[in-house]
């Protein structure tokens, strides 16, 4: 079985502070208040800063988030309304591989994370109303509530790297 959420990150996160007790409203606070949060950080940006512990750029790591909170929504959905709850991994490189994260333009990255951020509350919302249980291939049973808290985690730690890779960007535009 593969570890997950705090057991895996920590409780709160040891990375970017996330507070794994936080209920599934929260959760969707926190995934709403994402496209702000990632559009502040970059403000007179290119977007396409690096860090040297970090394989992305802030456009692509908008660009990840988009694509995981897509498919946590669709898998949801999927389960909802058709029954399909048996779900498998995903590769997250190979997705930024197949999508060309690092050649997204940032202003598009952004635009996207909007529509998906939109999908998401919905189905969300929806599933942890109607009680909604995924059987996730290597996670074992992730009930909406689970996966609500993951992906609010997800972005709130992609928030986190973002940060970094622009504090690393200003200190080596002020070093000589």
């Amino acid at each position: 079985m593969e570890t997950w959420g705090a057991a895996r990150y920590g409780d709160p996160c040891t990375g970017c502070g996330f507070d794994w007790s936080a209920t599934p409203d929260e959760a969707v606070r926190v995934v709403d208040g994402l496209p702000a949060r990632f559009r502040d950080l970059p403000a007179g940006r290119t977007g396409r800063e690096l860090h040297p512990d970090l394989a992305w750029t802030p456009a692509a790591y908008v660009s990840h988030v988009t694509d995981n909170l897509r498919i946590w929504a669709e898998r949801l959905a999927g389960a909802r309304l058709a029954g399909a709850a048996d779900v498998a991994g995903y590769d997250p490189d190979l997705v930024a591989e197949g999508r060309r994260y690092l050649e997204i333009a940032p202003a598009a990255a952004l635009w996207s994370l909007d529509h998906a951020v939109a999908a998401w509350t919905a189905s969300v919302t929806a599933a942890v109303e109607e009680g909604t249980v995924l059987r996730h291939a290597t996670r074992g049973i992730q009930r909406a509530e689970d996966i609500a808290r993951n992906n609010a985690h997800d972005g709130h730690h992609h928030v986190w790297d973002v940060t970094r890779i622009l504090q690393h960007a200003d200190i080596a535009a002020t070093t000589p």
